[in-house]
């Protein structure tokens, strides 16, 4: 079998069904308003499947495990061989501690809506050094990976200026906008959105959280439509704990550590969550409060 995981069988039809989507609008561009929405959230199902490609690769083919990264960066909205050096290297060992790239306390440790709307421009920034030093190193060690690195990214904006050909080639006899229309909410809006949505579940999983907790250091969201949704992503803590373990087995993982966890850090629902936190807090003392001390209390700590 070609899947390392027979779970992975609802992974494939779910990209299957993003592509879909996308070739459904570029020949009827009628269907986009209805459409939209659904690739919207097809585009950042795909970013938590290059996040669970990139710690258990989908295929016992590296072929194929290679092509399934690069189709994934077209609608993740970023090439997904960069996951490595900014969370592999990076998030999982710092853990939200001094050192992350996407540390959620880099200038301030309240927690509101323009923090967590800024928050995805400072991660990229930050975000930036470790994916520049990754590439200088492998132009330097390895050659193979490094031309690797050169075809994703090659790949990334090829995909996008072509189908942005295709979309007005298709469409040129009709309203002058109508082939830019199409690309832009069928293909580019759907993977600004994922990349940007997949680094705000990164804050929200961590804001607030003990970094230096052995259990306590990441919020979970344990809904059980989310988690079907996002292939359990909602289960953090198992996840930083055993980040080996394949999507399909964290929420067994989940429930036998929860006991360990802060229940505050255990969400039933995702949807409540950012109500409670982005439009009743200001009115309501019902916003998250920091479990242990501050990160910046901390920091200097050995």
């Amino acid at each position: 079998m070609l899947l390392r995981n027979k779970a992975d069988v609802r992974t494939v039809i779910w990209v299957a069904m993003a592509i879909a989507l996308v070739v459904i609008q570029f020949i009827w561009p009628a269907t986009v308003i209805f459409l939209c929405p659904f690739s919207c959230y097809l585009a950042i199902a795909c970013g938590v499947i290059s996040h669970n490609h990139n710690h258990q690769p989908t295929f016992s083919v590296k072929r194929l495990n290679n092509g399934f990264g690069h189709i994934l960066t077209i609608f993740y909205g970023y090439p997904t061989l960069m996951w490595i050096p900014t969370h592999n290297l990076n998030h999982h060992r710092f853990n939200n501690r001094p050192g992350d790239a996407t540390i959620t306390w880099r200038y301030t440790n309240l927690h509101n809506l323009w923090v967590v709307l800024t928050y995805p421009f400072v991660s990229g920034y930050f975000q930036s050094e470790p994916v520049k030093n990754y590439i200088r190193r492998a132009k330097l060690n390895n050659r193979k990976l490094y031309f690797r690195i050169l075809f994703q990214y090659a790949f990334w904006v090829g995909v996008y200026a072509g189908t942005l050909w295709l979309a007005w080639h298709l469409h040129h006899d009709k309203e002058n906008w109508t082939g830019l229309y199409v690309w832009f909410f069928a293909l580019l809006l759907p993977a600004i959105m994922s990349a940007t949505v997949i680094m705000m579940f990164n804050y929200v999983q961590h804001v607030h959280t003990d970094a230096w907790s052995d259990h306590d250091h990441s919020r979970n969201f344990t809904s059980l439509s989310f988690n079907y949704l996002f292939f359990n992503n909602g289960y953090h803590t198992a996840h930083h704990d055993r980040p080996g373990l394949h999507w399909s087995v964290l929420r067994e993982a989940h429930d036998a550590m929860v006991d360990k966890i802060d229940p505050v850090l255990n969400e039933p629902s995702l949807w409540w969550f950012v109500v409670r936190q982005y439009v009743l807090s200001p009115f309501f003392r019902l916003g998250t409060r920091q479990i242990g001390l501050a990160p910046s209390e901390l920091r200097k700590s050995p």
